[in-house]
């Protein structure tokens, strides 16, 4: 049936916030409201839907994953729990043997008990010399074997150390030999993510692919994936640096020749690296290694070609930043690029940086100024921040002013939230949750205003053309999921103020409380009428 009734739940409707009820017509709300008028809509033309206190929100929007690594890294061995370089070599010892370069993800040497690293030789012993590559949490560093350094030529490339641990040039010629598939496997990996996606009650996903390897295979095969309804809609991004608007045809059509058309070209087009490998560009040296300032992968000039050749063909452009430095140099290009094609024409184009985990007060004001996304994930802050923490660890008293999330939303700044899976979890009440309890209390953001960032913000963030994608309303697309809950409430980021609230004369629709014993659990994932998921409860 084309018509189906959800009854006796809860939805979270701005134009009914007391709506307990929605009717979808295939692919479009037909209508919100209450049990009363419910009972007078329900009829043998539809399917009736009894939620059973559920709630129904619009489906949530990623901005920012990369998902054949997502998928490589369900399968791989989890290194996110180990807590001593003995502890991930016993894991290791314990690996199935298989063919191929033995995968790990997700260690983590600041939540060690000891922070030494594992040894190449170390690796050797532990997996008798096989290949081995074990990706840092932040994937912008690993740990690889004697056996797989050799076999690349390791030791020529920039990134190097004799102890294994690898970076820049280094890493990316390792991570790329590790992740060496046939379509099959890639498919595999692919539908792997997109599956976890949908359970998690996403409808779309930025997808971030990086030139290099195998990546154009890759993002072809998800777009592929993306148009016979595999999972959730992909927003596709191609980072690839241009300079002038002939390269940038040029560069959208050999990708259209391969069925692919990205919104922009943007996301991980690297100004700088990650906190974690210290490879994220400071204006002072790092606080646990003297001396070093990270990595300048680009100029501000090259940073102003590109946005400017962007703005000219009609695509968005942007950037992976993280360090104060590489957000200096992200300001200057910005500055740079309105001279050339103006501001109001540098705006208009929409155009995005990734992370931005350390900007200042004038760095946010020209985000601002020029209508630039600010694409960042809450879950670093919960990961990262606080008191002894990655962030405090690297940076000292510089950690207090790490991702300004408050700050973005006050000044005006367009803000897109995910989760750079697999760095975290593609986990998106999660995210929602760190918005709510940011180590920095000043950087606090309601609910409402974190869960409109990882929903309809995500598509706005994309140039979508129907502004009423991320809303259930009348006439908007059938484009939700289920959600069974503990409780439900208004929950806002001020200490000052009472924290929440069920009162429905508040008019503010509710969202799960994120502080009972259960998280909110998906029981279905519906995009554009389309169903990617629905737990057994409702299957039928």
């Amino acid at each position: 049936m084309s018509l189906i009734l959800y009854r006796n739940g809860s939805v979270y409707s701005a134009a009914d916030p007391l709506a307990t009820a929605m009717l979808v017509d295939g692919d479009t709300v037909a209508w919100v409201g209450g049990e009363h008028a419910a009972a007078s809509l329900a009829d043998a033309r539809m399917r009736v839907v009894d939620l059973e206190g559920a709630l129904i929100t619009p489906g949530f929007v990623d901005s920012h994953v990369h998902l054949t690594e997502s998928g490589v890294a369900l399968e791989s061995i989890d290194l996110s729990e180990v807590r001593s370089a003995r502890e991930l070599l016993t894991r290791l010892s314990s690996a199935p043997q298989s063919a191929g370069v033995l995968l790990g993800f997700g260690w983590d040497e600041t939540r060690w008990t000891e922070s030494r690293l594992p040894t190449a030789a170390e690796l050797d012993s532990a997996t008798e010399g096989r290949e081995v590559y074990l990706a840092r949490v932040d994937v912008h560093s690993a740990l690889v074997s004697s056996k797989l350094a050799h076999r690349l030529g390791l030791a020529a490339l920039d990134g190097w150390s004799a102890d294994g641990f690898v970076v820049r040039a280094a890493h990316i010629a390792a991570r790329e030999a590790a992740r060496t598939l046939t379509p099959e496997r890639r498919r595999h990996f692919q539908q792997l993510a997109l599956d976890a996606a949908a359970r998690a009650g996403y409808v779309a996903l930025a997808e971030m692919a990086i030139p290099g390897g195998e990546a154009l295979q890759d993002l072809a095969q998800l777009m592929k994936l993306s148009e016979e309804g595999a999972g959730p809609q992909i927003l596709p991004y191609w980072a690839q640096l241009i300079s002038s608007a002939e390269q940038g045809r040029e560069v959208l059509d050999e990708l259209a020749a391969l069925g692919i058309q990205p919104l922009g070209l943007a996301g991980d087009l690297n100004i700088d690296g990650s906190i974690g490998s210290r490879t994220a560009l400071l204006r002072d040296d790092y606080s646990d290694l003297p001396g070093q300032r990270g990595s300048q992968y680009l100029t501000a000039e090259q940073i102003a070609a590109h946005l400017a050749a962007c703005t000219e063909v009609g695509v968005q452009g942007g950037f992976h930043v993280i360090g104060d430095a590489g957000m200096d140099l992200a300001v200057a290009g910005l500055r740079i690029a309105a001279e050339k094609v103006g501001a109001a024409a540098l705006r208009s184009a929409q155009h995005r940086l990734e992370h931005v985990e350390m900007a200042d007060s004038a760095a946010i004001a020209t985000l601002a100024e020029y209508s630039v996304t600010a694409s960042m994930q809450p879950s670093f802050d919960a990961f990262w921040g606080g008191s002894a923490s990655l962030y405090e660890q690297r940076l000292g008293g510089r950690a207090a002013g790490m991702n300004q999330l408050a700050a973005m939303f006050a000044a005006g700044v367009p803000v897109a939230l995910g989760s750079d899976s697999p760095v975290t979890p593609m986990n998106p009440w999660a995210g929602v949750k760190a918005c709510l309890e940011h180590h920095q209390p000043a950087q606090r953001v309601s609910a409402r205003a974190a869960f409109i960032g990882h929903s309809r913000a995500g598509w706005r963030a994309a140039r979508e053309s129907n502004p009423m994608m991320g809303q259930l309303a009348p006439g908007a697309p059938a484009s939700y999921a289920v959600w069974e809950v503990d409780e439900l409430m208004v929950q806002v980021s001020d200490d000052r103020v009472q924290s929440w609230s069920t009162d429905p004369r508040s008019r503010t629709p509710l969202l799960p409380a994120l502080d009972t014993e259960n998280s909110p659990r998906c029981l279905g994932t519906v995009h554009r009428g389309r169903a990617l998921y629905w737990d057994q409860r409702f299957a039928n």
